[in-house]
């Protein structure tokens, strides 16, 4: 298990996760589609927001389940919970320091099916 630290361009928003980080995931949902991010997912308890509470906006949409935060000043989208796992936390592995996303297997996930099962 390893501490990654990660944050939005301006820095305002901060946090760490504690993870095993070999593989992210891809969703081809129409929100992550636009956002194009690779996605790593952690239990709340390997998650701390450090910094940036005040500073972070939130998105919600289809269900109104998940919640896709992201930077109030500089829109960068570093994590969201997820409605498959509303308990969760789902990184922007982008946002994380020193982490090669190439490095990375992928995952693919059809969050294009997911969102026309029952919301």
């Amino acid at each position: 298990m390893q501490t990654y630290r990660g944050a939005c361009h301006c820095g305002a928003i901060q946090f760490e996760i504690d993870t095993e980080l070999t593989q992210a995931t891809r969703c081809n949902c129409s929100l992550c589609s636009k956002k194009n991010a690779l996605m790593h997912r952690v239990p709340p308890e390997r998650f701390r927001l450090l910094e940036g509470k005040d500073d972070l906006a939130l998105y919600q949409w289809n269900s109104g389940t998940a919640k896709h935060y992201f930077c109030r000043t500089c829109g960068i989208y570093p994590f969201h919970m997820p409605r498959a796992a509303p308990d969760q936390y789902t990184v922007n592995v982008a946002c994380l320091d020193g982490v090669d996303p190439s490095a990375l297997k992928i995952n693919f996930f059809d969050g294009k099916a997911f969102s026309l099962e029952k919301k």
